[in-house]
């Protein structure tokens, strides 16, 4: 491979956002491996140069991953581990599920010794409350020989649709993590839902995973409300209903002695055109069309989150928008890949630094400010 291209294995992938994005850094996926068989099945038609295991991890064992790799061969471990479970309220819970499974990260990366490890969680593994489970983390990897750092990463800030904010961490043998900076935001403008809503097709003229037949409202009485509200709106409080619903149309609810008098969550949420969407999520009921009374499909919603128009997705609708709203943008992935391929590996000149001296990031978990350019 060339210089500075690694060979990576993609842990708890998914349908492949993360290694979609990594190779088209020019990264190279070994194997990708999940439990969801929807999901691998996406993952291996979209990667066909690369092994995908449907598979609980707990049976990846050192003898099965050897049927597949070379460790030798393994510059990179990335996934999405859940790492919760290190810590239930400032105490470890070593039952917890998600903790069993973020062990299971951590094993693989014993085996196999890369060079760089990579993985993302909620920005809340970053907060101050979760200080403890995260120096856990941290010191997992640290006594592998890991430098670790992390930063919570907005994706419309590297040209991605939607504004999805995860917390990356990463580690490093033998040099120092290296994360870039935004892309778009200043300089650049974000890109819109619009941009990408007229961008579905393939080069040659085709559309996957377009249906709209599917996409249609089952409830005629929301598709009613629907035709009222206007592009990037929907009803949270009472005024929104009385700005845009008629009489006939409005919630039988009593918005007084509702909690904050407000819904939990926007109803009828359209999609803004000239910024970019909200978080895309795992169901496809939370947003609306920006200007047709209809739901996304899954190729909107692919877009809004960088899948480039040639990935198709396998499994039903559900579990099609399950993928997609569990991935990590493409695009953000590749402007991780290409700043990867900056570390300079010098065992000399790294000086660790421990957990305790780096409290900037646990600053930075909920903090909105505009991002520094390249």
């Amino acid at each position: 491979m060339k210089k500075n291209n690694y060979n990576f294995l993609d842990l708890f992938s998914g349908c492949g956002g993360f290694s979609q994005g990594l190779e088209a850094a020019g990264h190279k996926c070994l194997l990708g491996v999940d439990f969801e068989l929807a999901a691998v099945k996406s993952f291996a038609r979209n990667h066909p140069k690369s092994h995908a295991l449907h598979l609980d991890i707990h049976k990846l064992t050192k003898t099965e991953l050897a049927k597949y790799i070379d460790f030798d061969q393994v510059d990179m471990v990335v996934g999405g581990p859940p790492c919760q479970g290190f810590s239930t309220v400032g105490r470890g819970d070593s039952k917890d599920k998600r903790n069993s499974l973020f062990q299971q990260f951590v094993r693989i990366v014993k085996l196999t010794e890369p060079k760089i490890i990579l993985f993302e969680n909620v920005t809340g593994m970053l907060a101050k409350k979760n200080e403890k489970t995260l120096k856990k983390i941290f010191t997992s990897f640290e006594k592998m020989g890991y430098q670790m750092d992390a930063q919570v990463m907005s994706s419309d800030q590297y040209g991605v649709a939607s504004r999805r904010r995860r917390a990356i961490i990463m580690g490093v043998k033998g040099g120092a993590p290296r994360f870039p900076k935004a892309t778009h935001g200043i300089k650049k403008e974000l890109i819109s839902v619009e941009q990408v809503l007229n961008d579905l097709q393939t080069k040659s003229g085709k559309i996957y995973n377009h249906e709209v037949d599917k996409s249609q409202l089952s409830n005629l009485l929301d598709k009613k409300r629907l035709k009222h509200i206007p592009t990037g709106s929907g009803i949270r409080y009472q005024r929104d209903e009385k700005a845009f619903l008629p009489k006939k149309l409005r919630f039988d609810v009593d918005w007084e002695n509702m909690n904050e008098n407000r819904f939990r969550q926007t109803r009828l949420q359209r999609l803004p055109m000239t910024e970019p969407a909200p978080t895309i999520l795992t169901s496809r009921t939370m947003y609306y069309h920006p200007f047709e009374c209809r739901y996304l499909t899954v190729r909107e919603a692919a877009r809004l989150q960088s899948f480039p128009n040639t990935f198709i997705f396998e499994g039903s609708v559900t579990a099609q928008f399950k993928q997609i709203g569990n991935s990590v943008p493409p695009q953000l992935a590749k402007s991780l890949g290409k700043e990867l391929k900056k570390i300079e590996f010098n065992l000399a000149k790294v000086s660790k630094i421990s957990f305790k001296n780096k409290p900037s990031f646990t600053k930075s978990a909920f903090t909105y400010k505009k991002p520094k350019t390249a």
